[in-house]
């Protein structure tokens, strides 16, 4: 499944109560109520309040296990803080329906509007697909709509003549699910190819930046994996290509030059082979103005 992560501003995730203050007063109903059975020499007042200790000292252990767990999947590049990254480690699902051989990425950046399109092509290896769902994971709170996305089934449709109308998996947050249904659906062993091409407005700063293409497939490999960065206007001072083998590690891997440029377009080009299945690579840049 293809996924999407771009930088935009802090996530706004607290909740106005948490666990751990929670949990405090509980404890604290569990003392008073104590200290009432003591009192009043209530057998089954007694017994209410260690129930509710009980449940306070649980409540505070699951909400520990949970931070850890979160700092654990946290990942930051050059003191920064890849929250829609994090965001997405901790919901990924893996698509075993499909085995890709080729994944493109493009995303053209101009000022702070950015277009994402995907194309993959390989076979389908479940019994029967009548779609393929991508995930698009993104700090700035886009809404289905404002994403204008439109897919295209390159097997049955390579002149791309009939538009694919997209749709909503579940809830429409930070973090959403959209399932592409083919034109015709495809058995075992036959080739796919699928096209999806969406715009994300107003989700870019200025400063430091990021775009993250990360591959959910079950399988070893992709043979052929190439992402182009094109940005229209200033070219970016820099960009860094990391690799996060696992969530929490993000390895320099290298710094881009621009592959092509011409009237105001500046394009990078990452071309890797035989990378995992699984895998995250992040592309860090910087522009001085937009």
């Amino acid at each position: 499944m293809g996924r999407h992560r771009m930088m935009s501003g802090p996530c706004p995730l607290a909740m106005p109560f948490s666990l751990e203050s929670l949990a405090a007063l509980a404890t604290i109903a569990g003392l008073f109520v104590s200290i009432l059975a003591l009192i009043e020499s209530r057998a089954w007042l007694l017994l209410t309040s260690v129930v509710i200790m009980c449940l306070a000292i649980g409540t505070v252990l699951y909400a520990r296990r949970q931070r850890l767990a979160v700092a654990a999947a946290s990942t930051v590049i050059e003191g920064q803080s890849i929250d829609s990254l994090n965001v997405a480690n901790l919901k990924r699902r893996v698509n075993r329906t499909f085995v890709v051989q080729e994944a493109l990425h493009t995303a053209r950046i101009e000022g702070k509007d950015l277009e994402i399109t995907w194309r993959y092509s390989g076979y389908c290896k479940a019994p029967f697909a009548s779609t393929m769902e991508f995930s698009i994971d993104a700090e700035a709170r886009t809404s289905f709509e404002q994403l204008n996305c439109v897919a295209y089934d390159l097997a049955h449709d390579p002149e791309m003549a009939r538009p694919i109308r997209p749709l909503l998996v579940g809830t429409d947050g930070i973090s959403k699910k959209i399932s592409v249904p083919l034109l015709e659906p495809v058995s075992a062993q036959k080739p796919f190819g699928i096209l999806l091409r969406c715009t994300l407005p107003h989700c870019l700063p200025e400063g430091n930046g990021y775009y993250t293409s990360t591959l959910s497939f079950d399988q070893p490999r992709v043979p052929r994996h190439v992402v182009r960065l094109i940005f229209t206007g200033a070219a970016p001072s820099w960009v860094r290509v990391y690799e996060c083998s696992s969530p929490g590690r993000g390895a320099l891997l290298k710094t881009l030059a621009p592959s092509h440029q011409e009237d105001g377009v500046w394009e990078y080009r990452d071309i890797a082979d035989n990378i995992p299945g699984q895998s995250a690579r992040v592309y860090l840049f910087w522009r001085d103005s937009i």
